[in-house]
């Protein structure tokens, strides 16, 4: 079994406790998540702490439209620092996501971790050259630049940061 690899940083200039409250909170979710894919939270509202167990089922439409139920489950938290989600059920056959927040001077740098692999053997390592793997990067790129629009981040700003960072 093949096992890809995707991974993302982002500097967000803000504190970690204010990252970590927003990333911890499965609802916002839908909020850093490009409108095609369709995707709702079908599991009841979340309030309170993030905990490994923790269970979030999902509507999701990656391809043509077409809804699917994803389960993933929360395996690891260390508050405010990481915490690592794994599908149960879902569209891929591995999806390991881990999420790391490290302070720096310039605020807090993101960093997503995505491991995963497609069903159906040989035919899925062609979906995913052909369309998953851009896919998959496409949402990320909107996620970052949901993230610029929550967390009130001006290009200026991105560029300032990185170079003092």
């Amino acid at each position: 079994m093949h096992i890809n690899r995707l991974e993302r940083e982002k500097l967000i200039p803000t504190g970690i406790k204010e990252c970590w409250n927003f990333f911890k909170d499965p609802a916002n979710l839908a909020e850093i998540t490009p409108d095609e894919m369709g995707f709702k939270i079908t599991s009841p509202p979340h309030k309170g702490k993030m905990y490994p167990g923790q269970i979030i089922t999902y509507k999701v439409s990656p391809v043509l439209g077409i809804p699917i139920n994803w389960m993933t489950e929360i395996t690891s938290v260390n508050a405010p620092f990481s915490f690592v989600d794994t599908q149960l059920v879902g569209p891929y056959k591995v999806w390991h996501h881990q999420h790391h927040f490290q302070e720096t001077e310039n605020g807090t740098l993101m960093t997503d971790i995505v491991n995963y692999s497609i069903p159906f053997g040989p035919l899925g390592s062609i979906a995913d050259v052909l369309f998953v793997k851009s896919k998959l990067k496409a949402i990320f790129d909107y996620r970052e630049k949901k993230i610029n629009e929550i967390f009130n981040i001006k290009e200026r700003e991105i560029r300032q940061v990185s170079l003092t960072g």
